[in-house]
């Protein structure tokens, strides 16, 4: 099969050298390595069936196309390779630099889902349970508080009217007493006045 797609070729090549009197030297530098080997081989001569006779020129030719043509290929290897290590190595920089990252955002997530409370770092929920547990402690501690201060003002009212009342009948008795002085000092004024009479 190899050797029809070659046969196929030179002869595609013949007629079209002939076409645009182009000669078979031309194609030994211009073709590829596989169909300079090819016209090689036709333009030597045959000396028997296993030998034949090939012109310093041609080989030295192909030889000189040989070289250039691996020259130019391990050049592009050694390229590619370099690619290849500097895609390798650009790769990892980009995977430690996604580590980096998600490691910056786990740290960042964790500071954000936290909250620091006295020195105390809390969850985001454990944070509003305990807001919310010191707001009804106090919320409590206000009301009881208030019922306190309403409980001391009602004995407070209730104390002040009592000490009026005792205030107005302590000035009652008073009163009285300051009367029943004077009604005792008359009697007994007007008793010395009877004994003295």
């Amino acid at each position: 099969m190899l050797k029809f797609i070659h046969a196929l070729t030179f002869l595609l090549f013949i007629s079209s050298a002939f076409g645009q009197k182009i000669n078979l030297q031309e194609a030994l530098t211009k073709s590829s390595i596989d169909s300079q080997f090819y016209y090689l081989n036709i333009l030597s001569r045959s000396q028997d069936a296993d030998f034949k006779i090939i012109r310093k020129t041609n080989l030295e030719r192909v030889r000189q196309n040989t070289r250039d043509t691996l020259k130019t290929l391990r050049t592009e290897i050694q390229n590619l390779k370099q690619s290849s290590s500097s895609s390798v190595s650009a790769n990892q920089q980009l995977t430690d630099s996604v580590q980096n990252l998600q490691t910056r955002l786990d740290a960042e997530k964790l500071k954000t889902d936290s909250i620091s409370f006295f020195g105390i770092d809390f969850s985001k929920s454990g944070y509003h349970t305990l807001v919310w547990i010191l707001i009804i402690v106090l919320a409590v501690a206000l009301i009881a508080t208030l019922f306190a201060f309403r409980t001391a003002k009602v004995d407070t009212v209730a104390s002040k009217r009592n000490a009026e009342e005792f205030q107005e009948e302590l000035h009652a008795y008073k009163k009285k007493a300051l009367e029943k002085e004077q009604q005792l000092k008359r009697q007994l004024l007007d008793e010395q006045l009877k004994r003295n009479s």
